[in-house]
């Protein structure tokens, strides 16, 4: 079945979070990577996605902070990343068809890039300053 709803309102922000999340958590790829860092903190951390989601959809502000820092030293690369992307539009996809839905997956593309590109910057410039 075709989803014909379009994200709306946080009780939709908090499905797409938690079905992208459990996706996530169950995968042979990324799984580990995302198990490892956040161990017991989940709630903390669906709860700092939703309303990462809700300010970036919704434009209502009740998230502050980078979003970039905490991923700076994640083990990951593009496969990574590309991997993440999947899950997230198969997610999106699966759950809701629309303006919004489509804006979601496009902030999570351009997050995915820049975060990929911030983390090899970043060992760029460490490999160089070991030679």
């Amino acid at each position: 079945m075709t989803p014909t709803q379009d994200i709306q309102n946080l009780d939709d922000i908090k499905k797409m979070v938690d079905t992208f999340y459990t996706n996530v958590r169950q995968d042979e790829a990324i799984g580990p990577v995302f198990n490892e860092k956040i161990g017991e903190r989940w709630p903390e951390h669906l709860e700092k996605m939703y309303r990462f989601w809700q300010t970036i959809l919704l434009e209502v502000h009740t998230y502050s902070g980078s979003p970039f820092p905490p991923h700076k030293q994640l083990p990951v690369d593009k496969t990574h990343f590309d991997r993440w992307m999947a899950i997230f539009t198969t997610t999106i996809d699966s759950l809701f068809a629309g303006p919004l839905a489509e804006e979601a997956k496009l902030r999570a593309k351009n997050m995915a890039e820049m975060f990929n590109y911030k983390i090899e910057y970043f060992r760029k410039a460490e490999r160089e300053q070991l030679k």
